[in-house]
């Protein structure tokens, strides 16, 4: 856990519970005209009038889903965020409120809390919304924090992963593979400090893809760029489990195949030269990677010209009959069929909400 070991750090006991959500809360104000009442009574209480309502949660847990030895808690906090409003956004909604709770183990102290609520903090700012509950509780097991956020969106322009037909173009936002490689740069890092605490980490030309991995950023700028381009995809999906395992969702819940091209698929220079590094297949990493938090969707072949000159868009294939199946079309023009191995804490099958 990264902490100023010269900082005076105020046990949370001191403040008990109560105390320490007043204190951790005191510097969130609502924006949101459908937020009637946020913190501090039994429930927030939410006005969406004729609007549907989206909600998602997610759960953090330290030693599975990051590692504090080099997730500085700042950053965590927002990336916590960033990870339930890419899924909002995936719906083609507008993130309003978010809810947090977290677990802690008394190893915490209370300046450490705080950084990790000045990312919350961060995010709801840059983002646009209320922050309107949650809770906190002691843990045996180290940090976890849970955020479950709320969008509103209208019933002509809420989109599903169900709505895919058959000669839809797959459509993706952003590069892919970025965050996964980030990753593997901090974990060695982290092993050639364990052996050497006196080495400083080697951080120089991975500006990009640490980035990618500890301050992601959700695509809220593609929903106002598809509504201001009059494009209502057919179906979305955000980007956490790897390319691969996302296309087979749309597939399955849509009933229909898929042709991806491997030429195609967008990558950050800095992700080419860091493959060659590590001595990684590039289509491996963006396939399978995972935690990007782009959007991949589909779109009828009608609202291609409006995206054909966009640079925050790429086509990287297009949807087919089911009995064509899932494929990769590789750059030797072979088809491969599309398996999904991207990041799986269960170790089986498992659907993020």
């Amino acid at each position: 856990m990264i902490e100023d070991k010269n900082q005076e750090h105020t046990p949370l006991s001191r403040l008990g519970e109560f105390g320490l959500i007043e204190h951790l809360t005191s510097q969130f104000t609502d924006k949101n005209s459908s937020t009637v009442k946020g913190i501090g009574d039994d429930a927030a209480v939410l006005d969406f009038k004729d609007k549907l309502v989206v909600l998602t949660t997610d759960l953090l847990v330290e030693g599975v889903h990051f590692d504090l030895s080099y997730m500085p808690l700042k950053h965590l906090g927002y990336k916590a965020v960033m990870v339930n409003l890419s899924d909002v956004y995936a719906m083609n909604a507008t993130a309003t409120q978010i809810t947090v709770s977290v677990a802690v183990s008394n190893r915490f102290s209370l300046e450490a809390l705080d950084a990790l609520y000045e990312g919350i903090h961060k995010a709801a700012e840059v983002y646009g919304v209320d922050v309107v509950g949650g809770d906190t509780t002691s843990s045996t097991t180290g940090l976890m924090i849970s955020v479950t956020a709320l969008g509103e969106v209208d019933l002509d322009t809420v989109v599903k992963r169900s709505g895919a037909q058959p000669n839809d173009l797959l459509v993706v936002s952003g590069d892919l593979g970025g965050a996964y490689l980030g990753l593997q740069v901090l974990e060695r890092e982290k092993e050639v400090f364990k052996v050497n605490p006196n080495n400083q980490p080697d951080l120089d030309g991975y500006a990009y893809i640490i980035e990618r991995q500890l301050k992601p950023e959700a695509r809220k700028d593609i929903v106002k760029l598809l509504k201001d381009l009059e494009v209502v995809p057919t179906s979305m999906i955000d980007i956490s489990d790897g390319l691969s395992s996302e296309i087979i969702h749309l597939c399955k819940q849509s009933a229909v195949g898929c042709d991806l091209y491997e030429d195609k698929i967008p990558l950050d220079p800095q992700v080419i030269s860091t493959c060659e590094e590590f001595n990684m297949d590039s289509t491996t990493v963006a396939l399978n990677g995972g935690e990007d938090y782009e959007l991949l969707m589909t779109i009828s072949q009608e609202d291609f010209p409006k995206i054909k000159a966009n640079p925050n868009l790429t086509v990287i294939g297009y949807m087919t009959d089911p009995s064509v199946g899932m494929n990769l079309v590789t750059r030797g023009e072979t088809k491969i069929p599309i398996t999904a191995q991207g990041w799986n804490s269960l170790g089986s099958d498992s659907d993020d909400q």
